[in-house]
């Protein structure tokens, strides 16, 4: 399945040459919106006139954000308030500042056309990647669920159940994790940690996400350096 690349922004899921983008064509049919401003660029096109419906497939590359933000008004909704069937939103998975992974979470609207979907994800497997299909909630499969295990394991870390050294040795060694969660925070940014939690903290509402202590003072130690 052929397609090509539009590029808004700077992409989290795509800051060096891969594969996927090296495979896009210029005359493509199908879309891929790339870019911190991807979801602005698709929405500005459809208010220039173009329809999703012309085209295979559309993909949105996606931060903390849910695809119905950028796809989901009335103008282009189906009747269960999603985005259009053939419209669908990506990230590459990214613990912070560490470098992309190699697993895709394709976001599906509610009401979704399924070979459209199909081709989407093939797109995305001929490059290498590994897709794992989800449906449009906040901080879609894995943030969803490692956040607040990191933020239990902050939350420990602050009532001196163990020192973090202790910690990371025993969830590695007992559970035969490759990098204990401290360690991993601290190696991918805990101010990241900071932001994705307190965005879905904001979006569902459930204490679990509530940033730890010590993301907390990164993120405004990181604040304080950039200004």
């Amino acid at each position: 399945m052929t397609y090509r690349i539009i590029r808004a922004g700077e992409s989290r899921s795509f800051q060096e040459g891969h594969a996927f983008v090296a495979a896009a064509l210029d005359d493509a049919a199908a879309r891929v919106y790339i870019g911190a401003g991807a979801g602005s660029a698709f929405a500005k096109a459809y208010e220039g006139g173009w329809s999703a419906s012309e085209v295979p497939f559309v993909v949105i590359e996606l931060g903390h954000e849910c695809l119905a933000d950028h796809a989901g008004d009335s103008a282009r909704a189906d009747l269960e308030g999603g985005a259009a069937p053939n419209v669908f939103g990506f990230a590459r998975f990214r613990l912070g500042n560490a470098a992309p992974s190699n697993l895709v979470e394709l976001v599906k609207p509610a009401v979704s056309d399924l070979d459209a979907l199909e081709q989407a994800k093939s797109a995305f497997e001929a490059a290498g990647f590994a897709v794992a299909v989800c449906g449009d909630f906040p901080g879609r499969i894995v943030d969803r669920l490692v956040r607040p295990y990191y933020n239990a394991a902050l939350r420990r870390l602050d009532e001196k159940l163990a020192s973090s050294t202790d910690m990371d040795m025993t969830l590695r060694l007992g559970l035969g994790y490759p990098e204990g969660p401290i360690a991993l925070l601290e190696r991918t940014g805990l101010e990241h940690h900071y932001e994705v939690t307190q965005a879905l903290y904001e979006a569902l509402g459930d204490s679990a996400y509530v940033p730890g202590r010590r993301a907390q003072v990164a993120h405004r130690r990181a604040q304080e350096m950039e200004r």
